[in-house]
């Protein structure tokens, strides 16, 4: 599987918003997009205005960011929701929400998607009581989701369980049980329980051309 390994800072940079690309960093004075609040590049500072295709591009490219995922399969991701009724942004956006990594995210074991992604690929996270290492499993309603117990006292791990409200991921449609570290996924996510800044419309319009 294809997988982007080099440097994410720049990205933030690059699309002009956080990203949240790097956990607690991203919270910190560390952060290169407070910083330095241009595009990265010698002739960041000085960048013409964008058209309204590079308007569109560039918001493709922010949600590709976010999720981790390249071009192929984000483009196989838009395509399965562009079939199913309703909003197609919408879609996309639920879609992506209920990728096992994201899902991991959301409970809060990983500090950020990568390393929510990490647990998954390295057989840390069961699902409905089974191991299962593929990032990109799109969950169903009513899964249950478990890390293993080898993890379950992990410093690492209850750290970032704790600091998930203060990064704002902790998502209404899971029914999270802290104790016993699982979660039940309740729901479908709805457009304002996804709570990142994205003009899926901008998406589609892109995709429609």
């Amino acid at each position: 599987m294809a997988r982007y390994n080099g440097a994410v800072c720049r990205f933030c940079r690059r699309e002009g918003v956080k990203l949240f690309l790097k956990g607690s960093r991203c919270l910190s004075a560390k952060c290169a997009i407070d910083r330095r609040a241009y595009p990265p590049g010698e002739h960041g500072q000085n960048r013409a205005k964008a058209s309204e295709y590079g308007l569109q591009l560039r918001e493709k490219q922010k949600v590709k960011r976010i999720y981790g995922i390249l071009e192929r399969q984000f483009r196989k991701t838009f395509k399965l929701a562009a079939r199913k009724k309703g909003n197609t942004g919408q879609s996309l956006l639920a879609s992506l929400e209920m990728r096992l990594d994201s899902v991991v995210y959301h409970i809060g074991w990983g500090a950020s998607r990568s390393e929510a992604r990490m647990l998954v690929s390295h057989g840390h996270i069961l699902v409905n009581g089974k191991k299962l290492n593929i990032p990109s499993y799109s969950c169903k309603i009513n899964d249950v989701i478990s890390i293993s117990s080898n993890l379950q006292s992990s410093e690492r791990i209850l750290g970032n369980f704790r600091d998930a409200e203060l990064r704002g991921v902790v998502s209404s449609w899971l029914d999270i049980d802290k104790n016993n570290f699982k979660a039940t996924v309740k729901d479908i996510p709805q457009r304002d329980a996804i709570n990142i800044l994205i003009a899926e419309n901008l998406v589609v319009e892109l995709y429609s051309r």
